[in-house]
């Protein structure tokens, strides 16, 4: 099977603000504040104790910065915006559960021949689409053939991999994949939301981005867009909560998230109390929110991190195609620094090419790169590298230690950039930044490998597999744009994607991770954080881990405005 889209690179990134947390509570335990009273009949039966109640009634309003292009999860990939809304409005055959691992959405189980190429979905019986018709396997055939069409206008990627799939519909509950090999990555693409066929049979996919659908979609998942919206013209959208979802007894009637196009008006509309939240809280917006006292801050780890691809093809620098001059670079990051000045904090730091928290990541096998001037001076030293008696630039023969630093010219790319630079130069290297002015040029950049490090956020799928990103067969088609060539990586990562099973893969991907803790090809500087903005006014927030944007409203049955003050016999002390 040719590579597909295992990773995307997204190039406009967000810092977040600082840390903070606010206390979560459940809505059961009524009692907020009680003050002991002995006044009134009441008296007679002991004190009475106040507290405050949630009412139901109003609408939680929500800022985001930008806007959606079509609210349709088949073209929603390239965009932040359409991304967050998409997955809250539908659901795929199945969603990122723990640990990276895949668990049941619309359907309720698969089953993989023995062949390792069919697979097989059985849909849940009691799936409804949110006007109440049955989720059937004629939605899920509908929805993935678009996919297949020559003239679909999504990512060619997707394309390339839905084509090399062959679906069938079995019977009303039961949808068929026969793939053209074993691929396990592939459970991954049926967390693509599915479309209704009852209400968009007739539609060509060439006819997706235009369609009226786009602007109040059907969906099955735990929001509902208000039917007969158009959020291009309100500049908002209108979500009802699924009572599938959220039950029966939520407090607020509903989800609106309006749309701003800069930062500076979402701040004053927040501060204005036009919204009651911001979603993706950024260090530009820091300084003007820090200074209202009704802001509170919730913030949590984000699937996605920022790295530096060292460049060891030939077209690399002579430093950084060798190891012990990667390793001496990667040691002269003071990484805990660099995050606190260039991201105001908010990074988590850790040393693998997986993530934190998938079944992949291993920091036991991954020695991390600690912050040592000395053990990265003898190093550049013994690999030939001297740096002249008079100071400058370090030298070998008649070589210099130059090296080209490429990074998107974008907060808070440009400063990560410099302090990185800064630090190499400290040691003896010399350094020239170049930024590309859009994530295009960037990208072409990096596809020429016309640099010798490059500053990159990742923002992997939930499915460990990289070949794509670091296999011999992707340094021509794929994206291993710093041109590693290690045959035995490679072969560890073509073997594990044909497995199906986690406990068969692992040894692969741990034999993958240990040759690239032995090279280095990049060095990870920092895990990115999250962070949402709330009202005081809002109550009853609960937010744990938060790898898909549905999570973030997990605990909304609990969210309340409105509190009535009640009185209650006050507890007997034990």
């Amino acid at each position: 099977m040719k590579p597909t889209l295992r990773w995307q690179i997204f190039l406009a990134i967000l810092g977040f603000s600082l840390i903070f947390a606010i206390l979560a509570f459940r809505v059961e335990v009524r009692t907020i504040t009680a003050v002991a009273t002995t006044t009134g009949p009441a008296a007679e039966n002991g004190p009475l104790c106040t507290g405050q109640m949630p009412l139901p009634g109003g609408v939680y309003m929500e800022g985001v910065l930008g806007a959606p292009r079509a609210l349709n999860p088949l073209l929603s990939d390239l965009y932040p915006v359409d991304r967050e809304l998409v997955d809250l409005i539908f659901d795929g055959l199945t969603r990122v559960g723990a640990d990276g691992r895949l668990e049941p959405a619309l359907a309720q189980n698969w089953t993989v021949a023995e062949d390792g190429r069919t697979i097989r979905f059985q849909l849940h019986p009691d799936k409804t689409w949110h006007d109440g018709t049955p989720v059937t396997a004629a939605d899920v055939v509908f929805s993935y053939s678009l996919l297949q069409a020559d003239d679909f206008p999504g990512l060619p990627a997707v394309k390339s991999l839905w084509q090399s799939v062959a679906i069938s519909e079995i019977d009303p509950q039961t949808v068929e994949f026969v793939l053209s090999e074993p691929y396990a990555p592939f459970l991954e693409a049926t967390t693509r939301g599915i479309l209704p066929a009852h209400l968009l049979s007739d539609l060509s996919a060439q006819n997706l981005v235009n369609h009226p659908f786009n602007l109040a979609p059907v969906g099955t998942g735990p929001w509902i867009a208000v039917p007969g919206q158009d959020w291009r013209q309100s500049g908002q959208l209108q979500l009802l909560p699924n009572s599938d979802y959220f039950g029966e007894n939520v407090y607020l009637d509903g989800l609106t998230v309006r749309f701003f196009p800069g930062e500076r008006e979402l701040v004053a509309a927040f501060a204005a109390g036009e919204i009651d939240g911001i979603l993706h809280v950024s260090a530009e917006m820091l300084p003007a929110l820090a200074e209202l006292s009704q802001a509170r801050l919730v913030t949590t780890t984000a699937p996605r991190y920022t790295t530096l691809f060292f460049n060891v093809s030939e077209s690399g620098a002579a430093g950084v195609q060798e190891t012990a001059v990667r390793r001496a670079l990667a040691q002269t990051l003071d990484r805990e620094a660099i995050v606190d000045t260039a991201v105001n904090g908010q990074g988590v730091l850790f040393d693998s090419p997986f993530l934190p928290g998938t079944w992949a990541y291993r920091p036991d096998l991954f020695t991390p790169i600690s912050h040592d001037i000395i053990s990265a001076t003898l190093a550049l030293d013994d690999a030939g590298w001297l740096a002249p008696e008079e100071g400058g630039v370090r030298q070998r023969e008649e070589e210099r230690l130059s090296l080209r630093l490429l990074t998107l010219d974008a907060a808070p790319q440009t400063a990560l950039a410099e302090r990185v630079a800064a630090a190499w130069e400290q040691v003896g290297v010399s350094v020239t930044i170049a930024a590309a002015p859009d994530g295009e040029a960037l990208r072409e950049v990096l596809a020429a490998r016309d640099f010798d490090v490059a500053l990159v956020e990742i923002t992997p799928f939930a499915d460990p597999d990289l070949y794509d990103f670091w296999s011999q067969e992707a340094i021509i088609r794929g994206q291993n744009y710093a041109g590693w060539n290690n045959r035995r990586a490679s072969e560890a990562l073509e073997d594990g994607r044909q497995l199906w099973g986690v406990a068969e893969r692992r040894p692969f991907y741990e034999t993958f991770l240990r040759i690239f803790a032995n090279e280095l090809p990049a060095v990870t500087l920092y895990q990115h954080v999250d962070t949402t903005l709330f009202s005081a006014e809002v109550a009853g927030i609960g937010m744990g881990e938060i790898d898909q944007p549905r999570e973030r409203y997990a605990s909304f049955a609990d969210w309340h405005l409105e509190v009535e003050t009640v009185e209650f016999p006050c507890p007997m002390d034990e």
